[in-house]
């Protein structure tokens, strides 16, 4: 049986999937939040898949079963722990779905990594010396790391680089215009993030439209809290929103994205704001938050609708961006053939796709109301049958990917 334990993990928080990839079907997920924090939480639920026995399509009558416990919670290893008790206590049974591998989501590859990577003793090394670019971040995933590796020592572990998708970018792509000694001594240069999910979905779409992915131009949209579009062709990616860190680019739910960086003098000169200061401003009191004072996409659209004005700048200024970037991409590709929104602002807001390609008539693109305001599950097609361009809502899974990816180093 092939199945892959699949770990997103954070600094105080992880989240994992259990996935049999016969059928690609999930027989359980969780997460596992609050830990060193006191009281943890841990939520485990079974798939009706799992519940069904055999991995089959469950009867209409069988639902998932979740479950919650709290306790305290120190560390990741502690964690797995609780992991391994909720999959003892509610199934479904390890011993009957062995993991024959763990895929882990680590963020930054830098430039050492760009294809999925059994973890060795070196490539820890390496991950955790990637973490002044992540510092966030890596620490994190390496902890999941070793925690999961102590879970389950008789496997192959396999880490998922965020950033590997982009490692297909040109020079003139990743290149920043900075003295070229200070950039390499210090390994400064784009890299972009949500590399699975736009891999994910960019080959979803080619089979969905029923075209050679290596035939097709496209521009994938990821907005969720974080926010990225790429530049697609031929299944590689050729261009992308953020950088060197996953703040360059889109207007996010927290974070600034583009912004002139003599803001940040001007900041430290004229307001007395730290390194720190400035850090927290980008990341956590900016985007749509900073505009609004609100950073979900729902209560911005609520706020429009009442009329607020913060809410509809902060909206204006959203859908600007992705324009500028529509357009930046449609002449890095000389044209497009599909594009796709995805990921929980993408799937769920039909204001902004259709204001994201309002202006794309010259392009090829006409979206069809109708089908943009369904509310449909799965992947769809929101553009008319005469538009020259394919636009598709694209629903991600980036665990699935890391599985997949997983699994095609660790047979």
């Amino acid at each position: 049986m092939s199945v892959v334990l699949v770990v997103n993990s954070g600094s105080s928080s992880f989240k994992y999937q259990l996935l049999d990839m016969r059928t690609e079907a999930v027989l359980a997920s969780g997460l596992v939040e609050r830990i060193g924090e006191g009281t943890g939480v841990a939520t485990h639920t079974v798939a009706a898949a799992a519940l069904a026995g055999d991995g089959s399509s469950p009867a209409p009558t069988v639902t998932d079963a979740t479950s919650r416990i709290e306790r305290e919670i120190p560390d990741h290893t502690a964690g797995f722990a609780v992991m391994l008790d909720a999959f003892a206590a509610h199934g479904p049974s390890l011993d009957a779905h062995p993991p024959t591998a763990v895929g882990h989501r680590v963020v930054h590859g830098g430039a050492r990594f760009f294809e999925p990577t059994v973890v060795t003793p070196l490539v820890e090394i390496n991950i955790d010396e990637l973490s002044v670019l992540a510092p966030l971040h890596n620490p994190a995933n390496l902890a999941g790391i070793r925690a999961a590796k102590t879970a389950f020592p008789d496997v192959p572990h396999v880490a998922v680089f965020d950033t590997a998708f982009h490692q297909s970018l040109a020079p003139e792509a990743f290149t920043y215009a900075i003295d070229r000694e200070v950039a390499a001594a210090h390994r400064i240069r784009r890299y972009g993030f949500h590399g699975t999910s736009h891999k994910f979905v960019s080959e979803a779409a080619a089979a969905f439209v029923g075209r050679p992915l290596g035939e097709l131009r496209q521009i994938v949209f990821h907005l969720g809290n974080g926010a990225s579009a790429a530049a697609i062709e031929g299944g590689r990616s050729v261009d992308t929103s953020m950088g060197l860190t996953p703040l360059e680019g889109l207007v996010m739910g927290t974070r600034s994205g583009d912004l002139d960086p003599a803001v940040l003098f001007h900041l430290a000169r004229r307001a007395d704001m730290g390194i720190g200061d400035l850090d927290t401003l980008l990341n956590k009191r900016s985007g749509i938050l900073g505009i609004a004072g609100v950073s979900d996409m729902r209560d911005i659209e609520k706020g429009r609708a009442e009329g607020d004005p913060a809410a509809q700048l902060a909206f204006d200024v959203y859908i600007h961006r992705l324009r500028a970037y529509a357009g930046a991409y449609l002449a890095q590709l000389n044209g497009v053939d599909v594009i796709s929104f995805t990921a929980g602002v993408g799937e769920n807001s039909a204001a902004v796709r259709a204001g994201a390609v309002a202006t794309l008539g010259f392009a090829g693109v006409e979206l069809d109301p109708e089908r943009n305001a369904a509310r449909e599950r799965g992947i769809r097609r929101i553009s008319t049958d005469a538009s020259r361009v394919e636009v598709l809502v694209v629903p991600t899974n980036e665990e699935l990917e890391i599985a997949r990816q997983t699994l095609s180093v660790a047979r």
